[in-house]
């Protein structure tokens, strides 16, 4: 079967958006299964991994907790990507992919909207105030409001009665099965600040540095200290993928495929786990 040319690969990313094609995949393709935190820079490692070796990927992106379950219900993928490590190592915990590798790491930040006056110091303090909207995504099914009940169990550690506050009041408003969806081409979290859902959204600091692009009067605010979460994400490689997913996880962790991960803000991860 010919391969894919660069240019035509291009167009099928372009074509996709994210969202998984009808119809089985080529075996000249791999397929992808990827947090969606990860679009913008995947998008450009699997461009770049077509052009040097003239083979496509598709892509399907979405909340990692959810795609797991796919996979784990038989989903045809070759390769997943997740924004943390505890879903890839289910799959493979499971038999139904290879070991997992660290591969690239994150953290939490506030994207907050325009003309609320908040700094690392006072964060908290904004954070736990009653009358302002605090969002998040939805725990389990995205990493990213698993890690933000982190900030809320350090925030009680601080401040003892913190975290049933924050339980409380936060608002779940993405990566959930039925949350809403932003217009194509929007960064969710921007997209709610501006709608006015939510006045602090906790959100990973590589989508605040995404949003800021969109609406530059919004603000990123680095966690303090003593409320920081890291995030380390994990890539796997399905049992029964097709010839060439290995290689495109490989390319991943290469030094190119790091290159342009750490030009979207993610720091270098590709160490095997235990």
């Amino acid at each position: 079967m010919p391969l894919i040319r660069p240019r035509d690969a291009i167009v099928l990313l372009a074509i996709v958006g994210g969202v998984v094609m009808t119809g089985a995949a080529r075996a000249d393709m791999v397929q992808l299964y990827a947090a969606g935190s990860l679009r913008t820079a995947f998008n450009d490692v699997s461009t770049a991994f077509c052009t040097m070796f003239s083979i496509a990927v598709q892509a399907k992106y979405g909340p990692s907790g959810i795609l797991k379950d796919e996979i784990a219900q038989g989903a045809k993928a070759d390769v997943f990507a997740s924004a943390n490590m505890m879903h890839p190592q289910s799959l493979a915990d499971a038999g139904k992919s290879g070991p997992v590798v660290l591969f690239a790491r994150n953290r939490l930040c506030a994207l907050v909207r325009p003309g609320l006056p908040i700094t690392t110091a006072n964060l908290l303090d904004r954070m736990l105030d009653l009358n302002v909207k605090l969002g998040t995504s939805t725990p389990k099914a995205d990493p990213s409001g698993d890690y933000a009940l982190e900030v809320f169990d350090k925030a009680e550690a601080l401040r003892p009665g913190a975290r049933a506050v924050l339980e409380r009041k936060a608002l779940q408003l993405t990566g959930g099965p039925s949350s809403v969806q932003p217009p194509a081409g929007r960064n969710a979290y921007a997209w709610h600040v501006a709608e006015g859902r939510a006045d602090i959204f906790l959100a990973y600091c590589t989508a605040t540095r995404d949003a800021l692009q969109q609406h530059p009067d919004q603000q990123s605010v680095a966690l303090p200290d003593a409320l920081s979460v890291a995030a380390d994400y994990g890539l796997t490689v399905i049992n029964g993928a097709g010839p060439y997913a290995q290689k495109f996880a490989d390319y991943i962790v290469s030094v190119d495929g790091q290159r342009i991960l750490s030009s979207h803000g993610f720091a270098p991860g590709h160490e095997r786990t235990p």
